[in-house]
């Protein structure tokens, strides 16, 4: 069985048709939603569509994700974001790679739902990276074998970049694959800023982050806040606040 884990905020514009996706293969699978406090009808829309719902106690993306892969039932497990939605027969391409042993995980190229020219060329270069790499982000669709998931202790729960934390660590375990076709995902995050400061934003925390730089103590006045990974809105560094919010 594929699990699905889809962490969630306020995602009541998006869900819906991430479930339809996903729900449109024909593999055996199960969608848990971990919900990290929605007052929007998020939770309200993943019963209607049939997905296991998972209420968080924490606000932050990777403690939801690792608290759906506890609850999965499924030896592969698949982390989506709430606004990507997946290529036809998706989780059959995955389950045919994993059936090779030597394949501990991967994800697939991206696209976003957008004509710019930028972010097409980015995502160029993403995929160059991941092929060239095997690292991957979240909203590429990352999947892993649930053993080797559990080897690696789960994703880090750190402020950012957990996704790139654990493709990194995953990479060194194994062979790790990059599919296609590209999943589909909302450019919303590039809108507050545009796309070109957005990108060159993200490239100086990435290079930040590669380098050795603890990604919860980058302070705000370089531009470094935590991006909510499912609302892509701005919410102050989780270290510098009571609660913990989600990226």
């Amino acid at each position: 069985m594929v699990s699905v884990v889809i962490p969630t905020l306020n995602e009541r514009d998006f869900l819906a048709v991430t479930l339809q996706h996903v729900k449109a293969n024909d593999v055996e699978h199960e969608c848990i939603v971990v919900d990290g406090g929605s007052v929007d009808g998020t939770v309200e829309i993943a019963e209607s569509a049939g997905a296991q719902v998972v209420i968080s106690n924490q606000c932050q993306r990777a403690a939801q994700m690792n608290l759906g892969a506890r609850q999965a039932r499924g030896d592969i497990l698949v982390f989506l974001h709430a606004d990507t939605r997946l290529p036809p027969a998706a989780l059959t391409r995955i389950e045919q790679k994993l059936a090779d042993p030597h394949v501990v995980g991967g994800a697939f190229t991206r696209r976003f739902n957008t004509n710019s020219f930028l972010l097409r060329l980015t995502c160029r270069l993403a995929e160059a990276r991941s092929h060239m790499f095997g690292w991957h982000l979240g909203d590429q669709a990352m999947f892993v074998r649930r053993d080797i998931f559990q080897k690696l202790g789960g994703f880090r729960e750190i402020g950012l970049f957990e996704d790139l934390d654990f493709s990194r660590r995953l990479a060194r375990l194994g062979r790790v694959v990059t599919l296609r076709p590209a999943v589909i995902s909302s450019d919303r995050r590039f809108q507050s800023r545009g796309p070109l400061a957005t990108t060159m934003r993200d490239v100086w925390l990435t290079l930040r982050y590669v380098c050795g730089e603890d990604p919860d103590l980058f302070s705000d006045s370089d531009g470094k806040t935590s991006i909510c990974s499912e609302c892509k809105e701005e919410i102050p560094n989780p270290r510098r606040q009571i609660s913990n919010k989600l990226q």
